[in-house]
């Protein structure tokens, strides 16, 4: 493992030993959730457990949702992938969190502001407009 890697490691652990449980108001690493962390170059894959099969799915997802956005604010990474498991809304879980923008870039949350076709609402206003008889 080069010193990179290892410095990059460290800060990633850093953060999700800031990263609460919201239930119980103990640490995701106190609980001994983290299965696994992969760097590979610029990208983390996270694995993880939570405390029950059946813990409340919001608080599941506030979990990996907060490990998604921590992560990605530090500087070297550019993609995180979170991965639930043995919970009964894995999958949904997973699917909302790996799908989610990074929310500290400024072009990702622009994008998703943006309507697909690129007309803004006043344009669709003045076409509505210039339809009626």
């Amino acid at each position: 493992m080069t010193q990179d890697v290892k410095q990059l490691r460290v800060k990633i652990f850093d953060e999700l030993s800031q990263i609460v449980d919201p239930e119980i108001n103990t640490t995701i690493t106190e609980l001994e959730l983290i299965d696994e962390v992969d760097i590979s170059d610029a990208n983390v894959k996270v694995d993880l457990h939570l405390t029950s099969p059946f813990c409340p799915a919001v608080f599941g997802f506030k979990i990996a949702q907060d490990i998604h956005d921590n992560l990605l604010s530090i500087q070297g990474i550019d993609d995180v992938k979170v991965n639930v498991s043995n919970h009964f809304m894995s999958e949904q879980i997973n699917n909302q969190v790996n799908n989610s923008p990074n929310p500290h870039k400024k072009e990702d949350t622009a994008s998703h502001e943006d309507n697909t076709s690129g007309d803004s609402v006043s344009d669709k206003k003045t076409e509505l407009e210039e339809k009626k008889p």
